[in-house]
């Protein structure tokens, strides 16, 4: 199976992801947002699947430090500009696996996807 997770290495939610991937022989991908990273394409793909409510990180400190002005009434474009511009405000983690899409870690949902 294809996964690939996609977040920030120094994210604690990332850690108990990856390590639990790794404790139930899951074999990843890691794609680093801060080092490589996000295209637009993802973005679009992953806001059409989940939503923007679900991938727009509005509880991160990144999206809070911005201006109120900034905060209020996003449209989807202006959405997608500031997790690209900054991706720390894109929720964490994401992963992809043979077609699923799974955003946020909660270790139940994880052991249902790879049959844990």
């Amino acid at each position: 199976m294809d996964v690939t997770i996609y977040g920030i290495k120094n994210c604690d939610t990332m850690k108990k992801a990856r390590s639990w991937l790794e404790e139930h022989d899951v074999a990843y991908e890691f794609h680093d947002y801060k080092a490589l990273g996000i295209d637009r394409a993802h973005l679009e793909a992953w806001i059409d699947r989940a939503g923007l409510d679900t991938v727009l990180n509005r509880a991160g400190t990144t999206f809070r430090k911005l201006p109120e002005g900034e905060r209020e009434g996003l449209s989807r474009e202006k959405a997608i500009a500031l997790m690209l511009d900054q991706p720390s405000m894109i929720k964490r983690p994401v992963l992809e696996a043979e077609g699923k899409l799974l955003i946020g870690f909660k270790p139940e949902i994880y052991a249902g996807t790879f049959g844990d």
